[in-house]
């Protein structure tokens, strides 16, 4: 069974089985280069790798309109109930979530997380199943010897990876990190948005590696 894989632009996406969708980081208000509003978003579950505000974005309007639950490290969860959003599903890494559509595992990711100052847990990366297929997000991070034994564990068909720099892996990390995972897919994320993160999608080009450089609103059909 294939998996439709929408970019929202900067590192939020859709993945859908065609019955649940899956908002990742769905960061539209204020986001550049979101084609998206939050009103747009149709979706079954919201998940979220970490805190801050370029990634929990329009987390708390989506999940009321669309009654979704959330997958995120407890804390975030914490003030999600605080703020009147009390359908989640708390995590941190090293744990998995079955779901409807599949699972939600969290993995180890090396940054921050914070949303208006308070500290918002560990930042993750998310294995996320659905529709049979694996996909990776790695969340903002930087490159770690880990990602390896991530790739051999979950064994992932599509990787997203950040590129853009300054505060997660730039280009040739990322290259590196793609052959860590060894998915035979990847998509660059996090880069574009604002000048301090402009790259070139084209620099990360992991060999043996398809790399789908997607634009705000495309979505790509991807089959296990």
């Amino acid at each position: 069974m294939p998996a439709d894989i929408t970019y929202l632009g900067h590192s939020g996406f859709l993945f859908s089985d065609g019955t649940h969708t899956i908002a990742v980081d769905p960061f539209l208000t204020g986001n550049p280069a979101a084609t998206h509003k939050p009103g747009d978003i149709r979706c079954t579950h919201i998940a979220l790798t970490h805190g801050h505000a370029d990634h929990f974005g329009d987390t708390i309007e989506i999940a009321r309109a669309n009654n979704a639950p959330v997958f995120a490290a407890f804390e975030i969860t914490e003030y999600l109930a605080e703020q009147g959003v009390a359908n989640c599903e708390p995590g941190n890494p090293g744990g998995k979530i079955d779901a409807p559509f599949g699972s939600v595992a969290f993995t180890q990711a090396f940054h921050s997380s914070s949303y208006n100052g308070r500290y918002m847990g560990m930042p993750c990366g998310l294995v996320i199943t659905i529709g049979g297929v694996t996909i990776y997000h790695c969340g903002d991070t930087a490159l770690f010897s880990d990602m390896k034994l991530i790739g051999e564990l979950y064994k992932p068909h599509v990787a997203c990876i950040p590129i853009g720099d300054r505060f997660t892996m730039g280009p040739a990390h990322a290259i590196r990190a793609a052959q860590l995972i060894a998915a035979p897919r990847a998509i660059p994320i996090h880069y574009n948005t604002w000048p301090p993160i402009e790259q070139n999608p084209a620099d990360f080009n992991p060999p043996g590696v398809e790399v789908r450089i997607m634009q705000p609103g495309e979505t790509w059909t991807v089959d296990a």
